[in-house]
């Protein structure tokens, strides 16, 4: 188990601390609020880490391969449904973005099936990142910053949408020679 492979475990490990402490006392209690706001920050930079050091030093393995976008899609989806147990985001925006994340790994597998490798986009790369961006400023919740807050979400949704239908314009064979 390599560096970037303990990295992206313990990204994992993070997620069910970070829903403990964000979930406490129904997200009022604020010491615990900014617990969790720190975990997920640590956990969001293992995520930039990971990658980083696992092309630099040539550390790329198939478990980071499978597990690297698994645990981000984990850490941003826990923190998601979290923030609509706390009322701080409508369902439906959560279902589109979560729905995604379904789409683009079945394409995926059904990609790696046919002997084919879907390489993260940059609108993918935006989107998790203003994904964590609006997460970190839900948790921290400041009503000053409730107009960057807002315009953050929806900048994050539009790239979860924009992302999905770049993936599957660029990558529609998959399916349509999947099935021949």
């Amino acid at each position: 188990m390599n560096l970037p492979n303990k990295l992206t475990t313990a990204r994992v490990i993070l997620i069910p601390f970070f829903v403990f402490f964000l979930l406490y006392q129904g997200g009022s209690n604020l010491t615990f609020r900014y617990i969790a706001l720190a975990i997920f920050i640590i956990a969001s930079l293992t995520d930039l880490l990971d990658g980083k050091i696992a092309r630099k030093y040539n550390l790329v393995t198939n478990f980071g391969k499978f597990m690297d976008p698994l645990a981000d899609k984990l850490l941003v989806c826990s923190a998601l449904i979290c923030l609509i147990e706390l009322g701080q985001l409508p369902a439906w925006m959560v279902i589109i973005i979560i729905s995604r994340e379904f789409i683009i790994s079945g394409f995926r597998l059904v990609a790696s099936d046919n002997g084919i490798v879907i390489a993260a986009s940059y609108w993918g790369k935006f989107k998790t990142t203003f994904q964590m961006i609006a997460v970190i400023l839900l948790i921290l919740n400041i009503p000053a910053l409730s107009l960057i807050t807002t315009l953050c979400v929806w900048i994050a949704l539009a790239l979860t949408i924009i992302s999905l239908v770049d993936y599957i314009m660029k990558n529609h064979k998959v399916l349509t020679e999947g099935s021949m």
